[in-house]
């Protein structure tokens, strides 16, 4: 059975909740937001099939996403390169209020004073990409991360630039499992939701 990347998303902020960019911040996950990784871990568990623990398994350092990881039942090493958008001066605004000084601003599209380009946040990309395939010769590989930089993950698995990350969607615990066919990437499921699973 060929192994495959799971990428899956922290589970609910109140800054989520509310479309604030969310960086650097630590933001804790909301009481919500815990019982949605913990049914992530089910439907990972599930969707993987097996008990054979992960070859590989990776979080993003901020808070939401390491206790994301532990809620889910995994053991993950905690690296920056998995961290999110780096938002610069937009950091905690949401987008319409970036709207109100640049029209029509969308991460994808514009810059990001003070922050992360897109060509450092692709750099950062195709680092996770290359130690996930280096890994799957020994297993499935597990990411927790965030919503932004796991579509620009996506993207950087199906060879496009990050700006192509605005067609993947991602909710707050929502899984997503990359692999391949015959020697070309895929997406294989997206954004599957950490719905209905009881975790009792």
């Amino acid at each position: 059975m060929s192994s495959h990347v799971y990428l899956l998303r922290h589970g609910q902020t109140e800054w989520s909740e509310s479309g604030r960019h969310t960086g650097r911040s630590d933001i804790p996950l909301t009481g919500e937001g815990v019982q949605q990784a913990r049914r992530a871990g089910a439907v990972l568990a599930r969707l993987r099939g097996t008990d054979r623990p992960a070859a590989l398994v990776l979080s993003s350092p901020r808070e939401r996403a390491w206790r994301t990881a532990e809620s889910a039942g995994l053991e993950a090493e905690r690296t920056e390169e998995l961290a999110e958008w780096d938002y610069g001066d937009y950091e905690g605004l949401t987008t319409p209020q970036i709207r109100e000084t640049v029209p029509g601003w969308t991460v994808w599209t514009h810059p990001v004073p003070n922050g992360e380009s897109h060509d450092e946040v692709r750099v950062r990309a195709e680092a996770v990409v290359a130690r996930a395939r280096q890994a799957l010769a020994g297993g499935d590989v597990v990411l927790v991360g965030h919503g932004h930089f796991s579509r620009v993950l996506i993207a950087t698995w199906l060879g496009l630039p990050p700006g192509e990350g605005v067609h993947f969607g991602l909710d707050p615990a929502g899984l997503t499992v990359l692999g391949d066919e015959r020697g070309d990437p895929q997406v294989r499921r997206l954004n599957v939701p950490a719905w209905e699973v009881d975790v009792d």
